[in-house]
């Protein structure tokens, strides 16, 4: 596939409606109808506007610490000489294991507001975030960011000829964005199917950490490693770093809490 998509949906003079963007407002608007629907069906006492009150935190909390996940795990030398660009979120630089404990601290925020107890707020939460993040996955393929390692598989992407790259990239790579979108879509079907069962709580909540954990480790073996951090340990990608920790803790912390219920 040669890649030739423009990352703006639409220009009006300075004005910049991104594919990205649209897609994670997609996600969270998705979210809120999915909220909705699930603290129904556990008998939870949220009205609409307290989903919407708990979508505004978690928007707070991923965006915050996805910011700040990124500056310090991917970029800190380069936010430490250049501070004014912290704010630049549209130059890019958003790190998932950032905003997800960014959206951890928003949901301990409002769950500790509306006197719920954590779990029952975070376990109905991973549904629609699973949704979200494939959404936003796509929204990196249109970019050309997150681009894949270079492979001669049939359905590899060639991003040379696209003249809306910031970055020059050649050769053929794997379509890794994709992966990573197909995945999470996988996730989501899981989880929203798992929510029906009736489970200890914090069982999906922790599914969501080791299940995101083991896919992302596995679809950093297809994706180029940001040029800034490359690789380390043993040939491991930071991705791989940060997601292993989770896929430890989270079928440890599932186990755990099989055991106490």
């Amino acid at each position: 596939m040669i890649h030739l998509l423009d990352p703006i949906l639409l220009q009006l003079g300075p004005l910049q409606i991104r594919w990205y963007g649209v897609l994670y407002v997609l996600g969270f608007i998705l979210g809120y109808f999915i909220l909705i629907r699930l603290a129904k069906e556990k008998k939870l006492s949220l009205s609409k506007d307290d989903i919407g009150d708990l979508i505004f935190y978690l928007i707070l909390g991923v965006v915050l610490g996805a910011r700040i996940g990124y500056i310090v795990f991917y970029n800190f030398g380069y936010y430490l000489s250049n501070p004014l660009e912290i704010l630049a979120l549209w130059h890019g630089g958003l790190s998932f294991h950032g905003g997800f404990f960014g959206a951890m601290a928003a949901i301990w925020l409002f769950s500790r507001k509306k006197k719920l107890h954590f779990y029952e707020i975070s376990d109905m939460v991973v549904v629609p975030a699973a949704l979200a993040l494939a959404l936003g996955r796509i929204g990196n393929f249109i970019n050309g960011e997150l681009y894949g390692r270079i492979t001669n598989v049939s359905w590899c992407v060639d991003y040379s000829q696209n003249p809306h790259m910031v970055e020059k990239v050649e050769g053929c790579r794997h379509p890794s964005q994709l992966y990573e979108s197909l995945y999470s879509f996988v996730m989501f079907v899981a989880l929203y199917l798992l929510n029906k069962k009736n489970l200890p709580r914090g069982v999906l909540t922790w599914g969501f950490v080791a299940i995101y954990g083991l896919f992302r480790t596995l679809a950093e073996l297809f994706r180029q490693p940001d040029a800034q951090v490359g690789f380390l340990l043993g040939g491991l990608t930071m991705g791989q770093l940060l997601s292993v920790p989770m896929l430890i803790v989270g079928v440890y912390m599932v186990w755990r809490t099989y055991l106490k219920s």
